[in-house]
């Protein structure tokens, strides 16, 4: 009798909100994106020595690795760890203001999210844009 009155209480209970339905507040957001961030800088430091060490030996090993970094696939990937450098130093000084005590309003903290988001990304195109015009590849 107690197995079956577990058993349709356990049954009926609601089942938690999932991500579709669940909507996602700005600093979770932020949080795991500072997370993620932080795991794709970790691996971005591979490419980074990668051209360290072709620099170091010369034309026929910095060739391989000019030509990746050049191809789309090779663009796409800076982009991305440029990106998640620019976020995680934009959050990083989100969260040196928390540590200060200062932020912690629930709209201040929807705010600064929303501007670590903004910021990053135009400091990252920005960045790719002073890059390509100094190459001669893009008007500014």
């Amino acid at each position: 009798m107690t197995d079956q009155i577990h058993g349709a209480a356990r049954r009926k209970r609601p089942m938690s909100p999932h991500f579709t339905i669940y909507r996602w507040p700005v600093t979770m957001a932020t949080s795991i994106t500072h997370r993620v961030t932080g795991v794709g800088l970790s691996a971005g430091t591979l490419l980074v020595a990668w051209w360290l060490i072709a620099v170091q030996f010369g034309p026929d090993l910095y060739e391989p690795f000019s030509a990746f970094v050049s191809s789309i696939i090779g663009q796409l990937i800076l982009f991305g760890f440029v990106w998640a450098l620019a976020y995680h130093l934009c959050n990083g000084i989100r969260h040196l203001a928390w540590d200060l005590g200062y932020g912690f309003n629930i709209r201040t903290a929807h705010w600064t999210g929303i501007l670590v988001f903004a910021l990053s990304i135009v400091i990252a195109v920005s960045a790719f844009a002073f890059a390509y015009a100094e190459r001669g590849l893009a008007p500014l």
